[in-house]
């Protein structure tokens, strides 16, 4: 590796590896079918292993979904998922009473904290044409000091999300969406409070870069001490002077500019970058803490509690069809998006 490139692999299946303060990140890309009545797909589920399908058969998945696709309700503690709705929606359900759904551009992210309980469920809404979903899921830690504050979402509405068009002297154009961050002296939306990613220190961006072909553009510079990943996802081009085709990451250097450019079929990445916790580590299934006697007392915790029981009929709870994109939170605050 020369110049900013620090290092750079081929990915295989998600979950892709990441840096600190990240813990996960997962790339979901389905070509569902039209719907049925119960938001399911309308076609056969014969030959697929309802409860664990990940095979990709027929180029979609029903994950852990019996009925609608998705991930029926399961706990987590100790840090925060941030989940990017590119196309489709999810509905969410959880253990504090509060309900979602959002998708097509829109970003929920919650804090785990203490303990909670969710499903994110993948309604296929039309009935009439095919569902594509594609998102992503990114787990960011939680500093030992607020792993145990109480859980809490924010929603960030895709009209609010700051997009920035830039072109280089072809008139070639780049897309930037900060879902966190400061880009061209405007800042993303608020992340929770207790985030690691509230904090400016900690110099946290979660973008999505969209170039098109032969565009390029350069990255500005983040702070010494950031740790900054690209991972291409579509397309092909270079980071700096580093060939990319296929699915890769790049950790490049954080504190220098980067030049990215598409190829003739365009270029899209992920970037995640970020001031590391630099705390210890321990991490089992759905709990990340510091100590496995903290993890021990997660899974105690959990079996006692439930994080707070299930208020829902079904693991695996969805909103009916119409209903729209919205929020109702845990304390019975309802929100809904604001063009």
């Amino acid at each position: 590796m020369s110049g900013p490139i620090l290092a750079a692999q081929h990915l295989g299946p998600p979950p892709w590896p990441t840096l600190d303060p990240f813990l996960f990140c997962v790339h979901h890309d389905d070509a569902y079918p039209a719907g049925n009545d119960r938001l399911g797909p309308a076609a056969s589920l014969d030959g697929r292993n309802l409860g664990s399908d990940f095979a990709g058969k027929d180029g979609w998945r029903m994950y852990h979904g019996h009925v609608v696709p998705g991930f029926p309700r399961h706990p987590h503690r100790g840090f925060e998922t941030v989940t990017l709705v590119r196309q489709g929606f999810i509905d969410h359900s959880d253990s504090l009473g509060a309900t979602a759904r959002f998708g097509q551009g829109d970003v929920q992210w919650m804090t785990a904290g203490k303990g909670i309980v969710h499903a994110e469920m993948f309604p296929l809404l039309r009935a009439d044409a095919g569902n594509h979903a594609e998102l992503f899921q990114i787990w960011l830690n939680l500093p030992a000091a607020d792993k145990m504050v109480d859980p809490y979402f924010t929603m960030l509405w895709g009209e609010k999300i700051p997009r920035h068009t830039f072109r280089d002297a072809d008139g070639h154009a780049t897309e930037v969406v900060t879902v966190a961050g400061f880009l061209d002296g405007k800042g993303g939306p608020a992340a929770p409070p207790s985030s690691w990613a509230s904090r400016p220190d900690a110099d946290v961006a979660i973008w999505t870069l969209r170039l098109q072909p032969n565009a390029r553009w350069t990255l500005p510079a983040a702070k010494a001490g950031t740790l900054r990943a690209l991972y291409a996802f579509d397309g092909s081009g270079h980071v700096h002077t580093l060939d990319v085709q296929g699915t890769m990451v790049v950790q490049v250097q954080a504190d220098v500019p980067v030049e990215v450019r598409a190829g003739a079929d365009g270029l899209q990445l992920l970037m995640l970058q970020g001031r590391p916790i630099g705390e210890p580590v321990a991490q089992h299934g759905p709990f990340v803490m510091n100590t496995r006697a903290e993890l021990e007392q997660a899974y105690s915790d959990y079996r006692a509690t439930q994080f707070g029981g299930w208020p829902w009929q079904g693991d695996g709870n969805v909103h009916p069809r119409d209903a729209g994109r919205f929020a109702v939170h845990a304390n019975g605050r309802r929100e809904t998006p604001v063009g």
